[in-house]
């Protein structure tokens, strides 16, 4: 199953924005490359791929986060903090037991469907906060 970027999960920030995309179309990858029983390989590179975009994304969110003094901060860095140990456990998941279909569904919610809540639920309160902090 793709994810598809829409109006619901805009911020409004763009550069947040931007790297999400980039983050849903590392995941369609992925998932991609799951369907398609590419090679471990293939999927390997994937995976490092979203691990890394998504290190660099929640390291410049955080930084938003501490410039303009975002009061969940704690929370924020652990909620990306369980989602890295995530999606470290799914890529060596994948690396011993290959795309099997329990793996991809696993993926589909674990990694997709938590960006997507995650984007709709706390980075538009953080997008919010900035705002409100720059209109002073």
């Amino acid at each position: 199953m793709a994810f598809l970027w829409n109006k619901n999960l805009e911020t409004g920030n763009i550069l947040i924005d931007q790297q999400h995309k980039q983050l849903i179309d590392a995941i369609n990858s992925l998932l991609q490359a799951c369907s398609e029983g590419k090679g471990r390989a293939e999927i390997a590179k994937t995976t490092k791929f979203l691990y890394d975009y998504t290190q660099k994304h929640f390291r410049d969110e955080e930084n938003l986060q501490r410039q303009y003094r975002y009061p969940d901060y704690p929370n924020h860095i652990r909620y990306h903090q369980e989602f890295e140990k995530t999606v470290q456990e799914l890529a060596m998941q994948l690396q011993k037991e290959g795309p099997t279909i329990a793996l991809v569904g696993r993926i589909n919610t674990a990694v997709g469907g938590w960006l997507l809540s995650h984007i709709q639920r706390e980075d538009v309160k953080v997008v919010a906060h900035i705002k409100a902090q720059q209109n002073k």
